[in-house]
């Protein structure tokens, strides 16, 4: 039954993921999309998008609506989809509030040991490589269209990805003004 299996998979997917939402991207669309062929990458790739846009932490909103695109796309009525939403959402949160709990006092107390240390340098590097498999991920056909489908597409998007880069990095632009700018670059080029 979906639903077991999107409770296991969204509670695995929850206590082996190291630094939020973006980290867990990755992690999900691995579960998701190539072992459980719940959805298609466009589908994921919108998921994310609509994820990035609506309040909450991104990796809660990426498991609601992923389960919710999964329990449909298994040919149940919308009303179980948003109980595979629900369900999807309280499994990836579920697992690490337990453990959270347990090691909170423990790691309090023994922050200054040298094997804590080491463990939790470890962890940061670790999480800075799923931020960037999650980044990669995202760079895809259906995110910046193929140069033989459309050119135009193609370059617009390498084009507004390179100059949000560089405006972000090197004059720390804020982004709610990137996207703002992006967006009307874009309506702009294509209602024209």
């Amino acid at each position: 039954m979906i639903f077991w299996k999107l409770f296991y998979t969204f509670c695995k997917i929850g206590i082996f993921n190291f630094g939020g939402g973006y980290a867990m991207i990755a992690l999900i669309q691995n579960e998701v999309v190539e072992k459980q062929g719940w959805m298609t990458m466009a589908e994921f790739t919108d998921i994310v998008a609509t994820s990035q846009v609506t309040p909450g932490p991104i990796g809660i909103n990426v498991a609601t609506y992923a389960g919710y695109t999964a329990v449909v796309n298994a040919g149940y009525d919308p009303f179980w989809g948003v109980a595979g939403a629900f369900l999807a959402s309280f499994s990836v949160i579920l697992l690490p509030f337990v453990l959270v709990l347990l090691i909170s006092k423990y790691l309090l107390n023994h922050k200054d040991n040298p094997v804590i240390k080491t463990v939790m340098s470890v962890l940061k590097l670790t999480v800075i490589g799923l931020i960037a498999a999650a980044a990669v991920l995202l760079v895809n056909a259906e995110t910046f269209g193929t140069y033989a489908e459309s050119p135009l597409q193609f370059f617009l998007s390498i084009g507004l990805f390179a100059a949000a880069f560089i405006a972000s990095l090197k004059w720390k632009v804020s982004p709610i003004l990137l996207i703002v700018i992006a967006g009307v670059v874009g309506f702009l080029v294509y209602y024209f």
